[in-house]
């Protein structure tokens, strides 16, 4: 891998990782497209480091919402703010089961051809479509703000989504907006919540696997020192651009578009 393919790959990643079109999935796409041959883990790990860099551009673009959370929980304020964070830590649960559990085989499907990717794509495409034509228009109504603030199963069923998105093409905002959606949260809360969820699983996996990145050892002989950083800063300066652009988007509710796109790119990658 080259600083180009590094490049490319980081503002894909900083794209797809807030527009539910999956960020895994669509790294695998320019993988396949830019001619890359990576293993499972070698894949995995960069795209962890991109990952990284747009849970960073999340913290920046949203830290007005941020900071005020991080005060009320390590004061233990017990307020709204205090509360919210520990259903964001209870989402997190099915997702670090899967990531302790089930690492090794979720690894065997990053780097191997876009088959899977195809598939999950067109089961996102079903999602976004699902969540659209199928939530519950007479239960918005009857909140002036077309929904109601996620409640403690709210995010534990958004949690065990999250868990099942980490397959390549699986989008995880997608599939965690969508739940949120048919649970009948309201849109701008559910992006948001969608965004902050992912900060601990990614930043815990950065931490476990820092040591070995630092040490050249999880990398293999495929990615350099200088793919990582210029992947990572394109990632983050790209993510800080998506980020606000995405929440406008889930508020006016058009993410039947990205349905279409997903089932398009689904198609596409089965025949590829």
């Amino acid at each position: 891998m080259d600083w180009l393919d590094a490049l490319i790959l980081g503002i894909v990643q900083g794209l797809a990782e807030y527009l539910p079109i999956s960020s895994s999935g669509h790294l695998e796409i320019f993988r396949e497209i830019l001619g890359l041959r990576l293993s499972g883990a070698d894949a995995l790990q960069f795209d962890l480091v991109l990952h990284v860099a747009t849970v960073l551009s999340t913290i920046v673009v949203l830290w007005k919402e941020f900071m005020p959370l991080c005060k009320s929980f390590f004061t233990i304020s017990r307020d709204d703010n205090f509360f919210y964070v520990c259903k964001i830590l209870l989402s997190c649960i099915p997702v670090a089961i899967v990531g302790l559990c089930f690492k090794d085989f979720v690894e065997q499907f990053f780097g191997n051809g876009l088959m899977t990717v195809g598939i999950c794509l067109l089961v996102t495409a079903c999602l976004l479509s699902f969540a659209y034509f199928f939530r519950n228009p007479a239960r918005e109504k009857s909140y002036k703000d077309k929904g109601h603030d996620i409640t403690w199963l709210d995010a534990f069923i958004i949690g065990c989504a999250q868990a099942v998105a980490v397959l390549p093409g699986l989008s995880r905002s997608g599939t965690t907006i969508a739940t949120g959606l048919l649970l009948g949260d309201k849109r701008d809360k559910i992006a948001q919540f969608s965004f902050f969820m992912v900060i601990i699983p990614i930043l815990g996996e950065a931490m476990l696997d820092m040591k070995d990145i630092i040490g050249g050892e999880a990398m293999g002989e495929n990615v350099g020192t200088l793919p990582l950083v210029i992947g990572f800063f394109a990632s983050f300066i790209v993510g800080c651009m998506a980020c606000k652009w995405m929440i406008e988007i889930v508020k006016k509710g058009r993410l039947i578009w990205f349905a279409l796109y997903c089932l398009a790119a689904g198609l596409l990658c089965i025949i590829w």
